[in-house]
């Protein structure tokens, strides 16, 4: 999804990546001439935010940020929230776009919805992005694209499965939530998101959909993304029930200036250039 204005400014060949979330914003700046990421840091909040609280947090770390302080060559901005719904390509209709998001998810009437297109598995991804925030991107920037967090972690995903002869589970996890996606054969199986605040809830959703869904956690891959790490209570919990674990890794090559936690952490900014 884009949107763009009429501005002339000086750009310099730098790309912003924005990933914005109620919890938190992060910021990662890519170099492409020598495909290098010289910047990447995360503003957590202490508490969940409305999104027009989170936009005067925005516009204060711009304010104060120098490395924000540019006229970037490309704005990329991502949006976490669990306001998304998939729908088959074939029954997409646009008009009927709210229908989509009004059975899973609470949307206000004056709630504007976008969507993005998995060419990748011939599907839509149907959300809800913060205007708000959209309205002041544009007025800073100017031309700028965005997405729903969901349709890059499905694509990477589906793409790093695409000739696989396997069954895999991927745990996704960010502040107090993770997704869940599953796959055989490279095609999707199925995608959920979870919200948690203890190691018992995390591993009682992934042991509930590994058992509806008839995995066994003596055979099945689980791949571990985000924020979780070898040893943490996450992890150590997880590893109790589930036999096969490994961590992925992310289908880029970038060179990085800035130090990073884990190699598959931060996965959604490094793919969102």
């Amino acid at each position: 999804m884009a949107t763009a204005n009429n501005k002339t400014t000086i750009l310099i060949n730098q790309e912003l990546s924005i990933q914005i979330s109620l919890n938190g914003l992060s910021f990662c700046i890519l170099q492409p001439d020598t495909n290098t990421i010289c910047y990447l840091k995360h503003f957590a909040f202490n508490q969940k935010q409305t999104p027009f609280q989170v936009l005067d947090d925005l516009k204060k770390i711009f304010k104060t940020t120098e490395a924000l302080q540019t006229n970037f060559s490309t704005i990329h901005v991502t949006y976490i929230n669990d306001l998304s719904t998939l729908v088959p390509k074939p029954l997409f209709k646009e008009d009927a776009i709210a229908d989509y998001l009004k059975f899973n998810s609470k949307i206000l009437q004056s709630d504007f919805i976008a969507h993005d297109i998995l060419e990748i598995n011939d599907s839509v991804n149907v959300y809800v992005p913060y205007m708000n925030i959209n309205n002041y991107l544009y007025e800073r920037f100017g031309t700028f694209a965005y997405k729903h967090f969901s349709t890059i972690l499905l694509e990477e995903i589906l793409q790093t499965e695409k000739h696989a002869q396997d069954e895999k589970m991927y745990v996704h996890v960010l502040t107090n939530h993770f997704e869940i996606i599953v796959t055989n054969k490279g095609k999707l199986t199925l995608y959920n998101t979870f919200t948690f605040t203890t190691k018992e809830d995390f591993i009682y959703y992934i042991l509930f959909t590994a058992e509806q869904l008839q995995l066994n956690p003596e055979t099945i891959t689980l791949v571990l993304l985000g924020d979780i790490f070898a040893e943490d209570e996450l992890y150590n919990m997880v590893y109790k029930y589930i036999r096969h674990i490994q961590f992925g890794k992310p289908n880029t090559n970038y060179l990085l200036e800035v130090e990073q936690q884990t190699i598959h952490s931060n996965y959604i900014l490094k793919h969102s250039f």
